[in-house]
């Protein structure tokens, strides 16, 4: 059947339809199913697919059918169906319904099996729910999202997206803090390219957006006395260097700072 996916997945949806009228292996069937539909961009016919047939599908089976959901969701732009799906998962896990009171459970990701702690799985969720919520511009609900994630189980990637959600807020320098913290890998998952390459490619965007330091505010001066020593080098100083070498010290030492 992977050989048949690969090479003519249209005819493997024929084969999966087959199967889940017949009820020969509905749960793996419907799976299947609706994610090789994903990948032909047919992902609305998928989540019809799912919500008409998983009562089929054994209980055991209904989990990761949710996962298969979210990821429709996700892809379709269905914010509401999405937000509403992942805030059900977490009661479940909060009421002790998902890992049947252990603290772990086996997950399956491209045909390899591991181990996924109740933690894990509840940053996890919790991480696609900020996501969900900044694409709908409620970054102050995805910003305590991302917390309570990070509370919970820090890793890199949840951390360039909460620098992503304060940068949408304003907040370039709580950005700048968190995003550097993935960069020196003080941070869980850290070492990973992808993430430091995002880290980086938000700083770069914060230093992009956010105003240059003033003099000024960096020696303490006020704007009137500030402005008049600007004056009067500008009147007597040499044409080569209309500043003294205290403020070209000063001034290379701002740029630093707005880098």
């Amino acid at each position: 059947m992977l050989q048949l996916i690969e090479k003519n997945p249209e005819a493997a949806i024929v084969l999966f339809w087959k199967a889940i009228n017949a009820g020969d292996r509905v749960d793996s069937a419907l799976k299947d199913m609706a994610v090789v539909m994903k990948q032909l961009d047919r992902s609305e016919e998928a989540i019809e697919a799912i919500k008409s047939f998983r009562s089929r599908c054994s209980k055991q089976a209904q989990e990761s059918l949710d996962n298969v959901l979210i990821d429709l969701y996700k892809k379709c732009g269905r914010l509401e169906e999405q937000i509403e799906l992942l805030k059900r998962k977490l009661r479940l896990i909060y009421q002790g319904e998902v890992f049947n009171g252990k603290p772990t459970k086996t997950a399956r990701s491209h045909g390899k099996k591991f181990q996924v702690s109740v933690k894990q799985e509840i940053s996890r969720l919790l991480g696609n729910l900020g996501w969900a919520y900044m694409q709908k511009s409620n970054y102050l609900t995805a910003e305590v999202i991302y917390r309570k994630a990070q509370m919970i189980d820090p890793d890199a990637n949840k951390a360039c997206n909460l620098g992503l959600c304060l940068i949408k807020q304003g907040r370039f320098d709580d950005a700048g803090s968190i995003l550097g913290d993935v960069l020196q890998g003080k941070i869980p998952g850290s070492e990973d390219d992808k993430a430091k390459n995002k880290a980086r490619e938000l700083l770069m965007e914060v230093k992009a957006i956010q105003p240059p330091l003033e003099l000024s505010d960096i020696v303490g001066l006020d704007d009137e006395f500030f402005n008049g020593l600007e004056l009067l080098m500008n009147a007597y100083a040499p044409v080569r260097s209309k500043r003294l070498p205290i403020f070209e010290e000063i001034s290379s030492f701002r740029d630093q700072l707005a880098c």
